[in-house]
């Protein structure tokens, strides 16, 4: 049967929805915060320098300064410390995730051994440290005195985040708003931050800026949920980590907290008495994943993700139209419908 026109701009907007092509009008802005990455990589201390340009030499989806790039944008900013602060978020997000490592006893991290398991915990945490303190050193070059107060106060929301999620490891009672608040202070504000920034950068009205910074949050929700939803549905290779890693390591996050409270007793007591287990074997994984595949969880996850996905959109349709913009809303649906 033939496509409609509408069907066929559908799928072919499919096809075209990769981050090298909703990249393409920042791509050489981003090839800069590669560069100043490696500077960042350059250090007196050999072993800094030694572990932070292994950090760095394999780029992540890099989408944190993404979004701020693509901000600055939207307002036709023009000078350079976009590529700087774009720099500090990434390395923000960085160090979080080398202490996320120490902290989830985690061997791999973007297909490679983790620094954690490279270079052992007490390395790692105090290259966390000295990454996060460099990055507010470094932010104090800002004209806008209001940056480095956006960026303390988003690490101190992030490690609140962490420690919560920590105390509630392997707590099968969390409720599904107590997982929503962990999230949006390990992941969400990260994103937040990010689109505030670049709207201060370029100097966007305050009503503006708000708008950019609630869009960072739904968008930051929507890729944490899809991002706990692949630990259930993903592939190994294609993730870089094993699949049910959140298992293993205590995490309770939303198809195991739907399943546990919407599945019938005799399920959550079985899958109760399996994470009893310390070291769960391949075929209990297997058997708690096909509980949660029948009853509904994964779609209903999704479902959540979408909700946050839908609002970022309808907040970034609110500011004038232009490619940045129609960037950023066709990074809403990347994100939702990732694989890795």
């Amino acid at each position: 049967m033939k496509r409609s026109t509408k069907e066929y701009i559908k799928a072919k907007m499919k096809q075209d929805l990769s981050l090298k092509n909703l990249y393409l009008d920042i791509q050489k802005d981003l090839d800069e915060v590669e560069e100043e990455l490696k500077l960042f990589s350059h250090s007196s201390n050999k072993l800094i320098s030694e572990i932070s340009t292994y950090l760095f030499q394999k780029a992540g989806k890099r989408i944190r300064p993404a979004l701020l790039l693509l901000c600055t944008k939207l307002f036709g900013y023009k000078g350079k410390e976009h590529i700087l602060m774009s720099t500090l978020v990434e390395t923000i997000h960085t160090a979080s995730l080398i202490h996320d490592d120490i902290i989830d006893n985690s061997d791999v991290r973007r297909g490679r051994e983790s620094v954690h398991a490279k270079w052992g915990p007490n390395v790692t945490v105090l290259l966390g440290d000295y990454l996060y303190i460099k990055t507010f050193g470094l932010s104090l070059q800002s004209k806008h005195r209001e940056i480095t107060q956006i960026l303390t106060d988003v690490s101190s929301k992030m490690i609140e985040g962490e420690l919560n999620e920590y105390y509630i490891s392997g707590n099968l009672d969390i409720k599904e708003k107590d997982y929503l608040d962990i999230i949006n202070k390990k992941t969400a504000a990260l994103f937040s931050a990010s689109c505030r920034i670049g709207g201060i950068l370029g100097n966007a009205p305050k009503k503006e800026e708000d708008f950019l910074a609630e869009f960072g949050t739904n968008l930051g929700m929507s890729f944490q949920i899809i991002d706990d939803l692949l630990d259930y549905t993903g592939d190994e290779k294609t993730l870089g980590k094993p699949v049910l890693s959140d298992l293993n390591e205590g995490r309770i996050t939303l198809p195991l907290i739907y399943t546990l409270n919407n599945d019938g007793k005799a399920n959550r007591n079985r899958i109760t008495n399996l994470l009893r287990k310390k070291n769960l074997e391949k075929n209990y994984k297997e058997e708690i994943l096909d509980i949660i595949k029948s009853n509904g969880a994964l779609d209903y996850t999704y479902k959540k993700a979408k909700e946050f996905s839908l609002k970022s959109k309808e907040i970034i349709n609110q500011l004038p139209k232009s490619s940045h913009r129609n960037a950023l809303f066709l990074l809403s649906e990347f994100i939702l419908d990732r694989n890795k």
